[in-house]
C-alpha cells in the first residue's frame, strides 16, 4: 500500500512504527531468504563433494606419497648404478692405459734383450774378477801412498803378474780411480782446490778411503789448502807439534768428533799421538775412548 511507510506510522503511533519497521524488515528478511537457503543448499551439497573429493585427494596424495618414495628408491638405485658404471668406465680407460703403456714398454724394450743378455754375461764376469779387482784396490790404498805416478804403475803392474801366477782373476783395464770413487766427488775436489791430475786424484783417494791416518809431504801446499777448505765446514782445527795449545786442540778434537790437522811435522812426533795413530781405543759402552796423557 502506497501509505505503508515509515513516515505514516510514526504520524499514527510509535508503537506502529516499530511493528511496521519489523514487518518491513521481516519482508526483506524473506526476500533475501529466498535467494539464500538454495545457497545454503547447495553449500551443503558442495561441502559433501568437497568432503569427498579431499578423502579422494588425500587417497591419492598417499599414493603419490608412496610411488615417490618408491621413485626415490629406484633413482638413488639408478644413481649408484650410474656411479657404479662410471667407475667401471673409468677403471676399464686406465686399465687400457695401463695396457698400451704396459705394450708400447714391452714393444720398446724387446730390442734390449740382446743388449741385456750381454749385459748379463759381463756382470758375470765382473763378479768372478771381483775378488782380484778389490785385492788390488786395497794394495792400492795400502801401499802406493809413499810413490809417484810411476813407481805406482811398475808396482801395480808387478802385482797382476803375481796374481796371473797365482790364477786369481782380475779386470786388465781396471781403473782404480773410477772404481774408488765418481766424477762428482773428483768434481767437488777440483773445485775445492785438487788438482785435477790423476796422481792428485789418487792422492785424494787415498787421504779420503784409506784407513790409516794420512801424512801428506806437501811442498807446494796444494794438499793442505785442499784438506782445509774441504774440512772448513766441518770445524777443522789447525795445529802444530810445538804449539802451547796443542794438547788442547787433540783433546777437543776427539772429544767432539772434529777433524784436526797437525802441520810442520818434523821428524818426531809427540808421543801423545802414539795411541791415537795406532789407533789403540778403548771401547766402554758405546763409546770409545784413548788415552793421549803421557
Amino acid at each position: 500500500m502506497e501509505d505503508y511507510t515509515m513516515e505514516s506510522a510514526k504520524k499514527v503511533c510509535g508503537d506502529v512504527a516499530g511493528l511496521a519497521s519489523w514487518t518491513r524488515a521481516m519482508a526483506f528478511f524473506f526476500g533475501i531468504n529466498k535467494e539464500v537457503l538454495p545457497l545454503k543448499a547447495n553449500l551443503i551439497i558442495q561441502e559433501a563433494r568437497l568432503q569427498k573429493a579431499t578423502a579422494e585427494l588425500n587417497e591419492a596424495q598417499g599414493q603419490l606419497d608412496e610411488k615417490q618414495r618408491e621413485l626415490d628408491l629406484v633413482q638413488a638405485k639408478y644413481d649408484q648404478a650410474m656411479r657404479d658404471k662410471q667407475t667401471l668406465v673409468d677403471d676399464a680407460e686406465a686399465c687400457r692405459r695401463k695396457m698400451g703403456n704396459a705394450t708400447a714398454l714391452i714393444d720398446g724394450l724387446g730390442g734390449e734383450k740382446t743388449r741385456w743378455t750381454e749385459q748379463s754375461k759381463k756382470f758375470d764376469q765382473q763378479i768372478q774378477r771381483l775378488v782380484g779387482d778389490v785385492l788390488l784396490a786395497t794394495g792400492f790404498l795400502s801401499y802406493s801412498g809413499p810413490f809417484n805416478q810411476a813407481f805406482r804403475t811398475l808396482l801395480l803392474d808387478n802385482w797382476k803378474k803375481e796374481m796371473r801366477k797365482m790364477k786369481i782373476p782380475f779386470s786388465e783395464d781396471l781403473n782404480l780411480v773410477n772404481m774408488l770413487t765418481d766424477a762428482a766427488t773428483i768434481g767437488e775436489w777440483a773445485l775445492q782446490g785438487l788438482p785435477s791430475d790423476e796422481l792428485s786424484v789418487q792422492n785424494g783417494i787415498i787421504v779420503t778411503k784409506a784407513a790409516r791416518y794420512p801424512l801428506l809431504i806437501d811442498p807446494q801446499g796444494q794438499g793442505k789448502a785442499w784438506i782445509k777448505k774441504k774440512e772448513g765446514p766441518n770445524e777443522l782445527q789447525a795445529t802444530a807439534l810445538n804449539h802451547k795449545y796443542f794438547r788442547s786442540h787433540l783433546e777437543d778434537s776427539l772429544s767432539l768428533g772434529r777433524p784436526l790437522i797437525i802441520e810442520d811435522v818434523g821428524e818426531e812426533l809427540d808421543p801423545a799421538l802414539d795411541n791415537v795413530l795406532e789407533k789403540n781405543f778403548i771401547k766402554s759402552g758405546k763409546t770409545f775412548k784413548v788415552n793421549i796423557c803421557v
